[in-house]
């Protein structure tokens, strides 16, 4: 892809490109790849703000599929230099069946690993979680680890071992042949909890402050530390392990890379409250209001109403015991293997991902009122 691609240009796929993560990696890649001929976003739901891209010099190509349709992925990958595979059912409250994250998630993952194959595609990139490692069912912690840190991975939950799958997946397939006889380069990339513009999650804890006049109460102790990232920053290294995938095929091949950046290590809810706080919210309590049996018996309570209820309706609230167990484990990273292998610095400073965090935040504000 290297000196050739200048005349050659290049054909990116990227599956999932209307989600939360997949738009981001979409405008990096406009703004960051200047060998690039022709964009493909493949997507079940295509977003309205596709048609603003196309009048830039990249051919953006829309494909409306469905990453468990192997013949739809097959035609989508056809042709292409590199895919991207962030396409996935992120579910940790139980909106969606076990069947149906398995099947997206995994099969999903499966059917663009042989579409590759088949279609001579070399490169491919795929959207990990930290969750394949943890926390794990005994809320063991993981403090300052990194991509060969011993730990437990224990998962009963669907998303988890969905995701623990399809990553296993993607490494066993790195070196196998494609069309044309030459090998599969893939690798991994392992976000922490990802937040900035689009996250649906501090959307809801937002609106969820409003209705309760302006005021969160902590859930968690503040000594739960959690690592972050910002989606610019996810998106960066996305478009950076793509862009040095040939060159260092021998290095970065079958390898999996934690996201990180510069976003400080604080519980959940605090980290939250740096973008909240500025919006008018505050959190109530210096210590958790409820204590944490409490939170354990409602959780257990909600999963049993999710399971009797099923049949009749859908009971997905936030509190379950595997988002309890993620809430209140320590979970960070150190790691600088990204930087070490293909040169990873993150784009964005704490301070503007916290900046242009806040405004999001304030601009969801307005449309409220």
């Amino acid at each position: 892809m290297a000196d050739s691609a200048q005349a050659q240009k290049l054909v990116y796929l990227v599956t999932g490109g209307c989600g939360f993560l997949g738009e981001h990696v979409v405008r990096m890649l406009l703004q960051q790849e200047p060998r690039l001929r022709e964009l493909r976003i493949f997507d079940l739901h295509l977003g309205p703000w596709l048609e603003e891209l196309k009048t830039g010099p990249v051919q953006v190509t829309a494909i409306q599929g469905d990453v468990t349709q192997a013949h739809e992925v097959a035609a989508a990958v056809a042709g292409a230099h590199v895919v991207i595979h962030t396409a996935g059912l992120v579910d940790v409250f139980g909106r969606a069946s076990p069947e149906t994250i398995h099947e997206v998630n995994v099969q999903g993952t499966q059917n663009v690993i042989e579409a590759c194959v088949q279609a001579g595609t070399q490169f491919l990139v795929y959207t990990s979680s930290m969750e394949v490692v943890g926390p794990n069912i005994k809320g063991h912690p993981f403090y300052r680890g990194n991509e060969d840190t011993p730990y437990e991975a224990i998962h009963r939950h669907p998303y988890p071992c969905s995701k623990a799958l399809a990553e296993r997946l993607v490494l066993e397939a790195n070196g196998r042949k494609v069309r044309g006889g030459l090998p599969l380069v893939t690798c991994a990339l392992r976000p922490t909890g990802i937040y900035g513009e689009g996250h649906q999650i501090m959307r809801d804890f937002y609106h969820q402050g409003l209705r309760l006049g302006g005021r969160l109460f902590r859930a968690v102790p503040a000594s739960v530390e959690h690592g972050r990232v910002y989606v610019g920053n996810v998106a960066w290294m996305h478009v950076l392990v793509a862009r040095e995938l040939e060159q260092r095929a021998a290095l970065m091949g079958g390898q999996v890379y934690f996201c990180y950046d510069k976003s400080p290590y604080k519980s959940y809810e605090d980290f939250n409250m740096e973008f909240l706080g500025p919006c008018g919210l505050r959190l109530v309590g210096t210590r958790p209001l409820l204590p944490y049996w409490l939170l354990v018996f409602l959780a257990a309570l909600n999963a049993l109403l999710q399971w009797l209820l099923r049949p009749l309706l859908l009971y997905a609230p936030l509190l379950n015991p595997y988002t309890l167990a993620v809430a209140n484990t320590t979970f960070t990273v150190s790691t600088n293997k990204a930087q070490r292998h293909f040169g990873y610095e993150p784009l964005f400073s704490w301070e503007d991902s916290r900046t242009r965090t806040i405004r999001w935040v304030q601009a969801m504000e307005g449309s409220v009122q």
